[in-house]
């Protein structure tokens, strides 16, 4: 099944036409629960390769799950999630989960993005080391290398995430919240980055809030309020009645509420 199915809420029967593009990330009828109560409900689609979508809807609907789910970091409930390449996928979680009291320096983390490639026990080429210096000059940050990440700025520290991105080399970048707590000029710094990847064939999902901003940059988007409400293009997913449909899934949901049994 290489044809991307861009399919939203089964329940209301919306939907979008077979695309041609072969899928980056195939899901079918994925569930995912975290912590016991239901996160991700039967949710089916695909990323195609070389798109560009956002990953929105309200607090607790489910986007950090879902990503993780696709990393591999949280099992799956029911379903499956089949990733083409899995060996180019490259995750960045919320800057606020990484622990920044660990002693290593900037260049330390951004030589991270090649262990991929170097396996066990071999050291860095001089080409890697050359390639994680050009990583850290695309970010702004030449000639940090060997500054400790705890005394970056929140800013700072994420360009360096974003510098062992772009040493992975990834074909496929998951991102979850990027631009949370980050000044305005990283903010646009870092987007011209996603969109040089973009442009590059790469696959890029990122979970955002800020509406304005996916209608800016984002051509396609998933509304996702733990099922999913629309998937395709922006104009068509970020309507006011899907938005409104959205908020009444948020409204209705309890605490206690137990996975389904569908």
């Amino acid at each position: 099944m290489s044809v991307a199915h861009l399919h939203a809420d089964h329940h209301h029967g919306h939907h979008q036409a077979l695309t041609a593009a072969p899928a980056a990330i195939l899901l079918e009828n994925v569930t995912i629960a975290y912590q016991r109560h239901p996160a991700v409900h039967h949710l089916t689609g695909a990323f195609a390769r070389g798109s560009l979508t956002a990953l929105v809807g309200p607090n607790g609907a489910g986007k950090s799950t879902l990503l993780k789910g696709i990393v591999g970091l949280l099992p799956l409930n029911g379903g499956s999630i089949r990733v083409a390449d899995r060996a180019g996928l490259a995750f960045l979680p919320q800057v606020t989960e990484v622990d920044r009291s660990f002693p290593m320096t900037v260049r330390e983390v951004v030589d991270l993005g090649h262990w991929r490639r170097i396996g066990a026990f071999r050291r860095l080429t001089p080409e890697m080391r050359a390639a994680s210096a050009a990583a850290l000059a695309d970010v702004g940050l030449a000639g940090l290398d060997d500054t400790p990440i705890a005394s970056l700025s929140v800013g700072q520290f994420q360009r360096v995430l974003f510098a062992r991105l772009i040493a992975a080399d990834a074909s496929l970048i998951l991102l979850d919240e990027p631009f949370n707590a980050i000044d305005q000029r990283t903010i646009q710094d870092l987007m011209a980055l996603i969109l040089r990847w973009h442009a590059a064939g790469r696959t890029v999902v990122a979970a955002l809030h800020d509406l304005d901003f996916v209608r800016a940059h984002f051509p396609d988007c998933l509304l996702l309020a733990r099922e999913p409400i629309a998937w395709g293009a922006t104009r068509d997913v970020l309507t006011s009645a899907h938005l409104a449909e959205a908020r009444g899934h948020a409204d209705a949901w309890s605490g206690a509420a137990d996975i389904c049994a569908a």
